[in-house]
């Protein structure tokens, strides 16, 4: 529920769960929490109505099958599904802009696996309106929108944080859920390890006068890989890595200079481009948390790790944190245990901790062997996409890996 009361009077609140972060993954975990039974209060440092902007601004997910399971599991994946667009087919090439992609490629078909489409492809504002329905309809979550946290404390078996406004909650676990400068993760003395690329994401996206099939393209060129994600209807979603000063250049063009550059790695196989909505930059890093829990916190989320949005698997491995830490406080809770203890809290580091090295190792390594120009790797790579290509066995395997099938999965996303 939203508490519209709440403002520049002093109040105290006591609740089960507190969570700092409004973006996707922190919503995610509010419902899921909230369904086993907890009392949710989330902290968002934007006003509701500024979330729930009705116009496309260029953003997208590529959410795997594993992750549609979980937002089916909270309740808002009916309210998405008709606005999502399934992912079909993967192609991986590798090659020059201009030039068109190398004599390898890896191609990864739905059909190979029984469990359907590998994934859909989502746009932001679709959902997050999902996500802020679905809490507003929900008596067991507070939404504080439009709040920033100043201070966290430990009180006893409580977890207490002082808010802006003046206003203090307490709770039995704070899960930070703010993103890769996470305050909370500072004000718990979480050091961070991690380094910039030297890259910068921009992200948009195009209408074209083809359809695409559902086939999601993954071009890398020598500044960096070129995703081309299949929308609803003819467009796509773009997420274009190139070097700093390259990308500075494109996002200080007009529209048109912008589409004359794209349109060389892009390629003509969609017909004509043009852009829909807004274009956004990101500069590129890896940031991984030392730790994932404190006394009594845990993070979750780009507050957790921040890896590379090479294989799209950034909110992904939120989610997967999610359904892992949602399923902590439910068995914790079965058995009569505090959530927030230290006993609590490592069950769900352990059982992340070593999925969240893994796909920043993974990540990291992709971006350091593909993103260049070197006639060596770009020899090995070429073969090695050629090999994985024609083996059925290893194709499998990614195709799983990419919806998100593999590991130690919990139960919100197993079926």
């Amino acid at each position: 529920m939203d508490n519209p009361a709440w403002g520049g009077i002093l109040r105290h609140m006591d609740t089960d769960i507190i969570i700092v972060g409004g973006g996707l993954n922190g919503p995610a975990l509010a419902l899921a929490a909230a369904q086993a039974g907890f009392a949710v209060t989330i902290i968002d440092s934007l006003p509701v109505d500024q979330r729930k902007r009705p116009d496309f601004d260029g953003r997208s997910y590529a959410l795997a099958l594993a992750s549609t399971r979980l937002l089916r599991g909270i309740g808002i994946w009916d309210a998405i599904k008709k606005d999502a667009q399934p992912m079909l087919e993967i192609k991986v090439t590798d090659g020059r802009a201009g030039e068109g992609p190398g004599p390898w490629m890896m191609h990864f078909d739905h059909a190979e696996i029984e469990e359907g489409p590998m994934g859909y492809l989502v746009e932001d504002r679709h959902l997050r309106r999902a996500f802020l329905d679905a809490m507003a309809a929900d008596n067991r979550i507070t939404q504080l929108a439009g709040e920033t946290v100043v201070a966290q404390d430990m009180h006893g078996p409580r977890v207490a944080v002082t808010l802006a406004s003046g206003a203090a909650i307490t709770g039995q676990v704070l899960v930070g859920s703010d993103g890769r400068q996470s305050g909370t993760a500072a004000r718990a003395g979480i050091k961070r390890t991690g380094w910039g690329y030297g890259q910068t994401a921009v992200v948009c996206a195009v209408a074209h006068e083809k359809p695409h099939g559902g086939i999601a393209h993954q071009f890398f060129m020598p500044g960096g890989p070129l995703a081309i994600l299949p929308l609803t209807g003819n467009r796509s979603s773009i997420v274009w890595s190139e070097d700093e000063t390259r990308a500075t250049a494109l996002m200080a063009m007009n529209d048109a200079d912008f589409l004359d550059a794209l349109r060389p790695a892009f390629g003509s196989f969609l017909g004509q481009i043009s852009l829909t909505g807004a274009r956004f930059a990101y500069p590129l890093g890896l940031t991984l948390a030392n730790s994932l829990i404190a006394d009594r916190i845990a993070l979750i989320g780009d507050a957790a790790h921040g890896v590379h949005p090479i294989a799209g698997q950034g909110l992904n491995a939120g989610l997967r944190d999610v359904a892992a830490l949602a399923e902590v406080f439910g068995d914790a809770r079965a058995r009569g245990e505090d959530i927030g203890t230290a006993q609590t809290l490592a069950r769900y580091q352990q059982w992340r901790r070593f999925d969240t090295a893994t796909l920043a190792i993974a990540t990291d390594t992709f971006n350091r062997l593909f993103s260049n120009d070197n006639p060596l790797l770009r020899a090995a790579r070429d073969i090695g996409m050629g090999l994985i290509n024609a083996a059925p066995g290893l194709r499998r395997n990614f195709i799983r890996e990419a919806a998100g099938l593999t590991g130690d999965l919990p139960k919100l996303m197993r079926e």
